[in-house]
């Protein structure tokens, strides 16, 4: 099969966790240790969030004020470098010596038009107070949001329109490559009203990256991996139930937060219903169970309803 498994941002660096190399580094030793299980046989490529490590990028770059914080789109290529970099080294140590791997830097193309870029609601970088917010905000012309008591700096988050390295991918794969890409939703870029191709400081939803780079791979089966084991109803409270099994149009009637499992059914459903094939939204540590079909929500067109567990 031809798989794509995509990591989720908390999943490498999970909640609360300090924002060390090592904590990085031993929860990609989780995620590898599952992807290695499911490597003989299939054709793997690996997306990741990055949420976190920009955000720590953001952080540092804050304390710095020598030169001008690096963009959006300058950071999301370093921590895709980074990460793949990890990913590599650790899933290299679990497989066969001969096994390739690549990292490649992955462009996104998204629209100017896109509605987003009217009304910004990620948030990324540190936390201000309301009035250092607002200084900051009247001096780089960013916007701003309440997070808590405090506020941060909000960017668009737009929807992925190309991959322009999408045929690099192809040919790797087919020559038994594992590949990661797309970090973080990939680098955003747009085209300018002159016709060349820019970065932009936006950040692009990481599971709708990964749902278009499955349906333009070709692939079998879409894993959504985050930190919990399945999408749930109810969630937090004595009525939550896990859902089995879902067909996309009954599934989006749910109405999951687009704060945290909303953007992963969205992407499960697109997925699912442009190419018949099934996307899973599971826990990491579940990797090789999702891949057997024992574990995780699982979406397609197959059967119309949900079913529980």
């Amino acid at each position: 099969m031809r798989i794509v498994v995509a990591l989720g941002g908390n999943a490498l660096l999970r909640r609360g966790q300090p924002m060390t190399a090592e904590n990085q580094r031993e929860n990609i030793q989780t995620a590898t240790a599952q992807i290695a299980r499911i490597a003989h046989g299939n054709e793997l490529v690996v997306a990741h969030g990055n949420g976190p490590q920009v955000g720590l990028l953001s952080l540092q770059a804050a304390a710095y004020t020598a030169v001008a914080p690096y963009p959006l789109d300058v950071l999301g290529a370093e921590t895709e470098g980074m990460i793949g970099y990890m990913i590599e080294q650790e899933l290299g140590n679990l497989l066969p010596p001969e096994a390739p791997f690549a990292t490649l830097l992955t462009q996104v193309e998204v629209d100017p038009k896109d509605p987003a870029f009217q009304n910004p609601t990620k948030p990324i970088g540190p936390v201000y107070t309301e009035s250092e917010a607002k200084s900051l905000a009247a001096e780089k012309g960013w916007s701003i949001a309440p997070d808590g008591d405090k506020f941060r700096r909000v960017v668009a988050s737009p929807k992925p329109k190309r991959i322009f390295e999408i045929r690099p991918i192809k040919w790797l794969l087919e020559k038994g490559t594992i590949v990661i890409c797309a970090g973080g939703g990939g680098i955003p870029t747009m085209y300018g009203e002159d016709g060349k191709l820019r970065g932009i400081e936006a950040v692009i939803d990481k599971d709708l990256a990964s749902s278009l780079l499955a349906q333009q791979l070709g692939s079998d089966l879409l894993v959504i991996a985050t930190d919990v084991n399945a999408a749930f109803i109810d969630w937090g409270k004595p009525t939550q139930k896990g859902i089995a099994q879902a067909h996309p149009d009954e599934l989006e009637k749910l109405g999951f937060a687009s704060g945290s499992m909303g953007p992963k059914v969205e992407a499960a459903c697109e997925f699912a219903r442009k190419t018949g094939k099934t996307a899973v939204i599971g826990a990491l540590a579940d990797i090789e169970a999702i891949v057997q079909g024992k574990a995780g929500t699982r979406v397609s067109t197959e059967k119309p309803g949900i079913t529980y567990f």
